[in-house]
């Protein structure tokens, strides 16, 4: 028998279907964001040494963290948009996988928590990538440690945002409220505009930004992000991995046939 541990016992979890208690509770139990705060401890542990034994000037570090601040959501929108939304990570054996899970699940299954949060396996990596060279640019080795300190709490936040945009519930403050209307025209109407997430200053700029959903037309991809059947006969490894595939691409509608068929006696009682 597989081990339970806490909130993460059971198999999955929708949003839509929890409250932010039930969020919190998720959210800190989870194994990444538990990795995350751990690195964030480190780091900011060693960057306050090197400060106290003069290997770094508090400047430096300061600069390393502001400029980690300022560049995190040109790099997420990047990624966001033309790594994540590309067409060339389900063409290799090697790279669909990972772009199954960190992104055509979410997109498949909005909602579901086991699926929203990013991999450790390739988030740490990235915000390292990301953060380290600036600092250690700026400060050395404290500077490193500082940007990644930074860039890792930074991604806590985004986290935690992202599962608030997706939570079924009117967050109180407007400029919550406000990135959740725009994520949610991301996922449900069109997915060629509001990378984002957190912060809307790239889309703006590039012109990727739409307010209203009467601005773009509804997108025939925005569950499949275009990995369909046709695409799938000539690069099969995602669905491979994809169960019950071929599927209803709207989630929605993909619960509602689920539902017909446990009714109808279809499907086999899960264990």
């Amino acid at each position: 028998m597989a081990m339970k541990i806490g909130f993460w016992s059971d198999r999955e979890y929708h949003l839509d279907r929890m409250n932010l208690s039930d969020l919190a509770a998720a959210y800190f139990q989870y194994y990444a964001i538990a990795a995350y705060f751990a690195f964030a401890a480190v780091t900011g542990a060693y960057t306050t040494w090197a400060w106290m034994n003069g290997l770094a000037t508090l400047t430096g570090i300061v600069a390393a963290v502001v400029a980690t601040v300022l560049i995190y959501p040109l790099v997420w929108y990047v990624l966001h948009r033309w790594i994540l939304h590309s067409k060339w990570m389900w063409k290799s054996k090697l790279t669909a996988p990972v772009w199954k899970r960190i992104h055509y699940d979410h997109h498949s299954d909005p909602n579901n928590l086991m699926v929203l949060f990013g991999a450790l396996y390739t988030t740490l990596p990235t915000v390292a990538l990301a953060t380290v060279p600036v600092g250690f640019a700026l400060a050395g080795w404290p500077g490193a440690a500082a940007a990644l300190c930074a860039g890792v709490l930074q991604t806590c936040f985004y986290e935690f945002i992202h599962c608030i945009q997706h939570l079924g519930y009117v967050p109180q403050w407007s400029w919550v409220k406000r990135m959740k209307k725009l994520h949610m025209a991301h996922h449900f109407h069109n997915e060629t505009g509001n990378f984002g997430i957190t912060n809307y200053l790239w889309d703006r700029v590039l012109g990727t930004m739409y307010e209203q959903i009467k601005l773009r037309p509804r997108s025939d991809t925005v569950f499949n992000l275009g990995y369909d059947e046709e695409v799938a006969k000539d690069y099969p490894f995602v669905a491979a991995l994809t169960p019950n595939w071929p599927h209803t691409a709207n989630p929605v509608h993909r619960q509602r046939e689920f539902a017909q068929q446990s009714e109808d006696g279809e499907l086999a009682p899960s264990a």
